[in-house]
């Protein structure tokens, strides 16, 4: 689910503020941007996150600052060593000049301010940002999980609305398998000539019987509507769901395929084509849903 958060904190001689947002993934995946000074804390960071959120791609960024004076340490070895190696040149070449103290200020590493260490007023504050971040987040989802739930519910009404029809269906199929055959046979029977035969009435209730017990789908409706409702009571609790409507979605489209599988009536397959249909939109909605 799509998201955006701020949050911020402001101590005595430092700054902290945090960005946090995410997009659907079904899994989380989080991605760090740290200065180097809260490197010791990405550990605390990710498992802060990973508490609160369950998917979706995370991308944070922490920016801390010291507003205090900052303090430089010089890297004398490293000075000692340019200046050294430049009046070995002047020797080598005959060369005249002098070291220019701008030069040396500019050297990658010879100065460097100096780290003060992340105290428990730091490491307490940048977690309160990061907490502060995350509850904005929080709030943004809400809304769009709202809306999402109220998609998934329309989407849900239109598949119970077809299982009456699927159920209608069936009820009339052992009459349409009985009058299917007997037509069939007469055609037959006519076909070759031969109208004095009768027709064994056992022998075609056997039949009928046999074709009728392989299309049943009375289990399939039942488990149908109990998918349903499970859905339906997922999409309204509270907590982590996304994973069970996941599952759920791929047993309702079992069901349905099994459905389309055993019938050849027209008002069965129709019916049965709308739940896979809405079964489809309800899996794109279902990886935003944690």
């Amino acid at each position: 689910m799509t998201g955006f958060g701020r949050g911020s904190v402001t101590g005595d001689n430092f700054s902290v503020a945090v960005e946090i947002k995410t997009v659907n993934n079904r899994y989380l995946d989080i991605h760090l941007r740290l200065n180097q000074e809260l490197s010791p804390l990405e550990m605390t960071i990710r498992k802060t996150i990973s508490g609160r959120l369950s998917r979706g791609r995370v991308d944070l960024n922490i920016n801390f600052e010291r507003t205090a004076a900052t303090a430089y340490e010089v890297n004398r070895p490293l000075i000692a060593g340019y200046i050294k190696t430049l009046r070995d040149i002047q020797t080598e070449f005959n060369l005249s000049g002098d070291v220019d103290i701008n030069t040396l200020t500019r050297l990658p590493g010879a100065l460097a301010s100096t780290r003060e260490g992340l105290d428990e007023t730091v490491t307490a504050s940048v977690e309160r940002a990061l907490n502060q971040a995350i509850d904005d987040l929080e709030q943004m989802r809400a809304v769009e999980g709202a809306a999402l739930a109220e998609e998934m519910r329309m989407r849900l009404a239109n598949i119970e609305a077809a299982v009456p029809t699927i159920e209608g269906g069936a009820d009339g199929l052992v009459d349409a398998y009985r009058q299917r055959l007997q037509k069939r046979i007469s055609e037959l029977l006519a076909r070759g000539g031969n109208q004095n035969i009768e027709l064994d009435a056992g022998r075609l209730a056997q039949e009928v019987a046999y074709l009728a017990d392989r299309s049943d789908i009375s289990e399939e409706l039942a488990r149908l509507r109990s998918h349903l409702e499970q859905f339906r009571s997922a999409v309204n609790a509270e907590g982590e769901v996304g994973k069970r409507l996941d599952f759920l979605l791929q047993e309702l489209n079992r069901e349905a395929n099994t459905v389309l599988s055993k019938s050849t009536e027209v008002s069965i397959k129709e019916a049965g084509l709308v739940i896979k249909a809405e079964v489809e939109k309800l899996r794109e909605q279902v990886q935003n849903v944690e």
